[in-house]
């Protein structure tokens, strides 16, 4: 499949989880994909060594400091010249059970909406005047479903996807036509972004849903490529993927 030969990729979040899974399908469809990590600096060679294809490469960047994002669209725009597509999969949580009001701290609460809502807003504007000039480039937000359930692992995290939720609305207006924006909400993904949360757990949620499915970080990737591919008169809203468990 070379749907996206010629391409470039960005993704932030990808040295693991649902952000390594989106570069490998990025990658198996033709593009470039620039792998952005913050701490994760072996796993992120390990998951560029892993990509088919060539002309890969590691970026690193702080969702904290808006300065090494334009630093990354600036490396972007040397090495490549272009920027077609953006997955912004990077994000923090903590769980706090939602009745403890004192445990979500001032401290935690900033956290989290810095990483989950300021931080894939600066990478946007970053990278905003570099897609434009492709003039067929797509943003996609990895979200949750806790956006719009107000469930999730704490109150903070809930809010920080509503906000994202509502961002990539505003910004579906502003955006085009040069670039389409979507979120990819997914519910409880198997991977080890939530503290503590057990397989005994996920598999629980997935029992509650109506299609019975537990969701790989795979399944989440899928979604961001059928945004990619094939959503080309979508801008400005939400794809659910996760076996139905909103609805329970």
């Amino acid at each position: 499949m070379d749907d996206l030969k010629g391409k470039v990729a960005v993704v932030t979040g990808a040295s693991n989880g649902i952000g390594a899974a989106a570069a490998k399908s990025l990658a198996e469809a033709g593009a470039s994909v620039v792998i952005c990590y913050n701490k994760g600096a072996d796993r992120a060679q390990q998951v560029m060594a892993s990509l088919p294809g060539k002309g890969h490469r590691v970026q690193q960047i702080v969702l904290e400091d808006s300065a090494t994002l334009k630093k990354a669209a600036e490396d972007v725009r040397a090495a490549y010249g272009r920027c077609d597509v953006l997955v912004n999969s990077a994000g923090f949580t903590k769980p706090v059970p939602h009745a403890n009001l004192d445990a979500l701290t001032d401290e935690l609460m900033d956290s989290v909406l810095i990483a989950n809502v300021r931080g894939p807003f600066a990478m946007i504007r970053a990278f905003v005047p570099l897609m434009r000039e492709t003039k067929d480039a797509v943003i996609i937000n990895v979200s949750s479903i806790a956006g719009f359930t107000g469930s999730g692992s704490s109150i903070a995290y809930a809010a920080s996807k509503a906000a994202l939720d509502n961002m990539t609305m505003a910004l579906g207006r502003v955006l085009g036509p040069e670039i389409r924006i979507m979120c990819v909400s997914p519910g409880a993904v198997n991977t080890d972004f939530v503290a503590g949360r057990t397989m005994e757990t996920l598999k629980k949620h997935a029992a509650e849903s109506p299609l019975k499915h537990l969701v790989e970080p795979a399944d989440v990737a899928r979604t961001i490529m059928g945004c990619v591919l094939y959503l080309k008169n979508t801008t400005g809203t939400k794809i659910v993927c996760d076996g139905g468990r909103f609805l329970v």
